[in-house]
């Protein structure tokens, strides 16, 4: 895992923050883009793999996209304007569960944050830069970090800090947070956040920040990352068709274990063996690979290193 995980990003859009697609023409391809058929782009971000795939498709082909971050929608509404074969919902990916049974040819999750998320201060993600502790995907729903640490009980943030984060100093964090917050107010700023936790954190994992994984953790925590993920991952049974193509880019172990998991599980046959004479539950998925990203992607793009990309097609219906 990075030092910070980051969703990878293209295209021009009015921030100074640009961010190179990872694994771009391997995602594409793994999709394999017929010209008339529909796709869904799950995480927009600043559309680079809705580009790549707007490119491998024909006049009569579609395009739907998801992402819960104002920015990106915007960005996305401007490519809309110029491309009918392209629209946008701003909502989170959990929300293709409302599209139509087998509606969908290929279905693209590129999971995590984004560079110019992670890069703009005042969205409060990075421990690198100083800003409001918000980490909210979409800053208009839902509560910022600095509202839920006010009240959180040390208990709660220490299993959110050890489940969402692997933290194995997750107790001791929780409670130097507690002991700030009651000695000198709210933590409201992402740089009082990481000096409370670098005092609490005994020794340090080689090139990493001692706040890396507290931050992971808040933020998956207050956007429900993971419940959203599977979520989608259970959608995407539904609206696939036959040979539908699933296609999960992921960059932490918590998220890839995720989809190593369902995809597994959906690509073999399961017996209930409460009830023995029961017909085994029907194969859904057929595993297509898992890829990485090349050495040289990896030396133009450091953040691309703890990439991995997860394939799966979907069976002919029972």
């Amino acid at each position: 895992m990075s030092s910070e995980t980051f969703r990878s990003e293209d295209a021009a859009v009015p921030h100074p923050w640009k961010h190179h697609t990872v694994l771009l023409s391997e995602a594409v391809a793994a999709l394999q883009v017929q010209p008339g058929a529909c796709y869904v782009d799950a995480t927009f971000g600043r559309g680079g793999h809705a580009r790549g795939i707007l490119q491998a498709l024909g006049a009569r082909g579609r395009l739907l996209a998801f992402d819960k971050d104002p920015q990106a929608v915007e960005a996305a509404e401007s490519l809309a304007a110029s491309d009918t074969r392209f629209s946008i919902q701003h909502q989170g990916f959990a929300q293709i569960a409302a599209l139509e049974p087998a509606s969908v040819d290929g279905l693209l999750m590129d999971l995590g944050v984004s560079s110019p998320q992670i890069d703009d201060p005042q969205r409060g993600f990075s421990f690198r830069h100083d800003g409001p502790l918000d980490m909210r995907m979409d800053p208009s729903r839902g509560r910022s970090v600095a509202d839920w640490l006010a009240q959180a009980s040390v208990q709660e943030m220490a299993e959110v800090i050890r489940d969402y984060g692997e933290e194995r100093f997750a107790g001791p964090i929780a409670k130097a947070i507690d002991r700030r917050r009651r000695e000198h107010g709210p933590l409201l700023r992402t740089a009082e956040l990481a000096q409370v936790v670098a005092g609490a954190v005994k020794t340090r994992e080689p090139g990493k920040d001692p706040a890396t994984r507290t931050f992971q953790a808040f933020r998956i925590f207050i956007n429900a990352e993971l419940e959203e993920l599977q979520q989608a991952l259970e959608a995407s049974l539904k609206v696939l068709r036959p040979q539908g193509r699933l296609v999960v880019i992921s960059f932490h172990s918590l998220e890839d274990r995720i989809v190593k998991q369902f995809m597994a599980h959906q690509a073999r046959q399961v017996f209930d063996r409460r009830v023995p004479m029961a017909a085994a539950a029907p194969v859904r998925l057929k595993l297509r690979g898992r890829v990485m990203p090349s050495q040289a992607e990896v030396a133009a793009n450091p953040r691309a290193r703890s990439a991995v990309m997860r394939v799966a097609e979907r069976t002919e219906a029972p």
